[in-house]
This record gives structure tokens, sequence and C-alpha cells, in this order.
């Protein structure tokens, strides 16, 4: 039953080339072995970016000069924005975070320890911690990924042959590549959702949720057709 993993290996999840990130990414089997290193790979990435596309504003933040952003919106570095991405109103970007081109991070979203691939939308009131979003991966208003366990012991991903040990106290979702979550759903930690698959709204997930599929409500996933 091994090969049911292959689909959550991050070359399964996501298209690489969609991301600024690839570098780090590419290093990895799972991509949640990338969370403790991206704030390191940032500050790498950052100081190379070109001058002509990207200026740095304050401590480590570089901002595509065609990006967006909102004068109520607080970004702490490290921290980068990606070329025509959309930083609205009141948004709040903690540190360690690499925001994809064409990305939209909406109304009092909060990312902290993030990687948004290119073109994903986190638009009304989400919070995203210690998690993955793939190319064009979106997610619906006030949906959050839950990146700490109530018991605080580290996160397992709960896979359909057994369980995978992460050595991570903090690790949210892991959302592939065109993934949709509908409104109010909570991702608790070490969710991680194959690619091109939908959570009905007000779902609480806590499972890997395979490519291709709708998620319902737990022991209900059917897929798609």
């Amino acid at each position: 039953m091994i090969h049911l993993r292959k689909q959550y290996e991050t070359a399964a999840m996501f298209t690489l080339t969609e991301t600024l990130a690839a570098p780090l990414l590419e290093e990895t089997k799972y991509p949640w072995e990338a969370l403790p290193k991206i704030g390191a790979f940032i500050l790498e990435l950052g100081a190379s970016l070109p001058e002509e596309d990207y200026e740095k504003r304050g401590e480590n933040v570089w901002i595509a000069k065609s990006a967006k952003v909102a004068p109520t919106a607080s970004i702490t570095g490290p921290a980068i924005i990606g070329k025509e991405a959309e930083i609205r109103h009141c948004a709040f970007i903690r540190g360690n975070a690499l925001v994809g081109e064409g990305a939209v991070v909406g109304n009092s979203t909060e990312l902290k320890n993030v990687i948004l691939f290119n073109k994903v939308q986190v638009p009304h009131y989400n919070y995203v911690g210690d998690s993955i979003l793939g190319y064009r991966a979106h997610m619906g208003a006030g949906s959050i990924t839950s990146n700490v366990k109530s018991d605080k012991q580290l996160v397992k991903v709960h896979m359909a042959d057994g369980d995978l040990e992460t050595g991570l106290k903090k690790f949210g979702a892991m959302i592939g590549d065109l993934v949709e979550v509908g409104c109010g759903s909570v991702l608790n930690p070490g969710t991680v959702i194959g690619r091109e698959s939908n959570i009905y709204p007000l779902s609480s997930v806590r499972t890997c949720v395979p490519a291709g599929s709708i998620y319902k409500k737990k022991g209900e996933v059917a897929k798609k057709r």
C-alpha cells in the first residue's frame, strides 16, 4: 500500500515551476519537511532578487514593484511578496512568508511561516500558519489552518496505511494544486489535501484527502467524476 503515499509527496502535490520556493521543495520527499527551513530560505532568496523587479522595504521584506499592497497591511520579515500579488486591507503577514505571483492575501487574513504558490487565494478572514498552498489553491471565507494540537504533542500525518511522524510541533496543512477549501472549514494539524480536491464548507478535516476527491465529512469522501 506504499503507493498510496506517493500522491502526498512533494512532486505529486505541486507544480514546482509555479513558485520561487522550488529549490527548497525539490530537496524534500514530503512537503512539510520544508517548514522549518522557510525563514532561512527567504533570507537567502530575497538578497538575490533583481532590484529592477523587487524593492526592499523594512527589515528583510522584499516586495515586487508590480504588487499591490494596501497601506493598512502589516508585513514583518522575512517575507517576499511576488509579482502582481495583492495584499489587501488589514492583512497581517507575521514573517517567514513567501507569497507567490498573482496571489491574493485578503482582508484580515493572517499568514505565518507559509509558502503560497502562484495564484493562491486566501482572500477573506483566513488564518494560514505553518502551511504550504499549491498553485491556484483557494481557501473560502473564514477557513483556517489549525497548526498546533490541543495537547501540544508532535503532529502526525494520518494516512490510510498508517501514521507518519513529522517531528514537528507546528504543522498546519499541505494543500495541493487547484484545491478548493469551502467556507468556514478547519484544517486540523497535519492535514494533507491531494491536488484538485474539494472540501465541503464547514468541514473539520484531520486526515489525508486523496487527490481528485470531494471531502463531504469524516468517513464520506467521494472520487471526482
